[in-house]
C-alpha cells in the first residue's frame, strides 16, 4: 500500500511495546487507528494519548485467544471506520522452561495468544481485505521462528507456525493474483513487556504452576531483563521498518544481523542431518 493517508489500521496487542510503536507510526503517516488489548487501563492511555496528537484512534478491549473477542473487535471497527486496509497481527505473550516443567495449561495460554490470536485475527479481518483486493497483513514472528533455543518450547512453537502461516498466505494471495500483501516480522530483542507476559497470566495458568522460583532464578531473570533492557532494540526503529516493508511490499522483516549465525547453523543442521545446537537464547533467561 503506497498511500496510507485515511486508511485504517488494526493493531492487536496495541497498547504497549511493538504495537503502540506501530500505532505511533502509523497514526502519523494518516491511518485511523483501531488497537485490541487486553490490558484495558493501559489501552485507555495510549488511545488518549494518540488523540490527543490529532490521531483518529479507538481502543477494544480484547483477549485475542477468544475467537468471540476478536469477531467483536471487527464488529467494532468495521462499525466505527466501515474498512480495514493494515492488519497487524501483534499481540504476544511469552513463558521460559524446560518442556518437563511446563503445565498444559501454560501451553494453552502461549499458543492461544501467539497462534490462535493470528488465526482469528485473519478469520475476523482478511475475508473484507480479499474482497475489497486491498490491504496488508503484518504478522508478528520472532527469530525464534527460525531456530529451536532451549526452554523456550511453547514460544518457539508458536512463532514457527507464525512464520509458515505468513509464507502460505503469501503464496495464497500472489497466486489468486490479489492486492492483498503479507509480511512476516522476524525480530530479536525489543525493549517491550513480552518477558514480563506473567502479569497477564489468566488464574488457571498461574495456579497451575509448580513451585514457585528460588530467590537464585528470581535473581537470574531479573539479570537477565536487565540485559535485555540495556541491549534490546527500541520500537520506534522496529516500527519503521514495518511501516516500510507495508508501503514497499516486501515479505521479511529482519531487525539485526546479531541472530543470522544462528538461523544459518540450523539450516546447515538439517541439511547436513547433524543433531540440533543445544544452547539458550540467554542464559539463564
Amino acid at each position: 500500500m503506497k498511500d496510507l493517508n485515511g486508511k485504517v489500521a488494526v493493531i492487536t496487542g496495541g497498547a504497549s511495546g511493538l504495537g503502540k510503536a506501530f500505532a505511533e507510526k502509523f497514526g502519523s503517516a494518516g491511518m485511523k487507528l483501531a488497537l485490541a488489548d487486553v490490558e484495558v487501563p493501559v489501552l485507555e492511555e495510549t488511545v488518549a494519548n494518540l488523540r490527543s496528537t490529532g490521531i483518529d484512534a479507538i481502543g477494544i478491549p480484547c483477549d485475542v485467544s477468544d475467537a468471540e473477542s476478536v469477531k467483536n473487535f471487527s464488529d467494532s471497527v468495521f462499525s466505527e471506520f466501515g474498512a480495514a486496509h493494515l492488519l497487524c497481527l501483534n499481540a504476544g505473550v511469552a513463558a521460559t522452561g524446560p518442556i518437563v516443567e511446563s503445565s498444559l495449561e501454560e501451553w494453552k495460554w502461549v499458543l492461544g495468544v501467539n497462534l490462535y490470536g493470528i488465526i482469528h485475527g485473519l478469520d475476523a479481518f482478511l475475508p473484507q481485505l480479499v474482497q475489497q483486493n486491498e490491504g496488508h497483513v503484518v504478522m508478528t514472528a520472532s527469530i525464534a521462528g527460525h531456530t529451536s533455543f532451549a526452554n523456550m518450547a511453547s514460544y518457539n512453537a508458536s512463532k514457527h507456525a507464525t512464520v509458515t502461516i505468513a509464507e502460505t498466505l503469501f503464496a495464497e494471495m500472489k497466486e489468486a493474483k490479489l492486492d492483498v500483501g503479507v509480511s512476516c516480522l522476524c525480530p530479536g530483542f525489543v525493549a517491550t513487556n513480552i518477558f514480563t507476559s506473567d502479569r497477564n497470566k489468566p488464574e488457571e495458568v498461574q495456579t497451575a504452576l509448580a513451585e514457585p522460583p528460588s530467590e537464585e532464578e528470581v535473581t537470574q531473570r531479573e539479570a537477565a531483563l536487565e540485559w535485555l533492557r540495556a541491549n534490546a532494540l527500541q520500537p520506534g526503529f522496529v516500527a519503521d521498518l514495518v511501516h516500510d516493508a507495508v508501503v514497499e511490499k516486501k515479505f521479511w522483516i529482519f531487525t539485526e544481523e546479531s541472530h543470522t549465525h544462528a538461523v544459518k547453523a540450523r539450516h546447515s543442521e538439517i541439511q547436513e542431518r547433524r543433531d540440533p545446537t543445544a544452547e539458550r537464547i540467554i542464559e539463564e533467561l
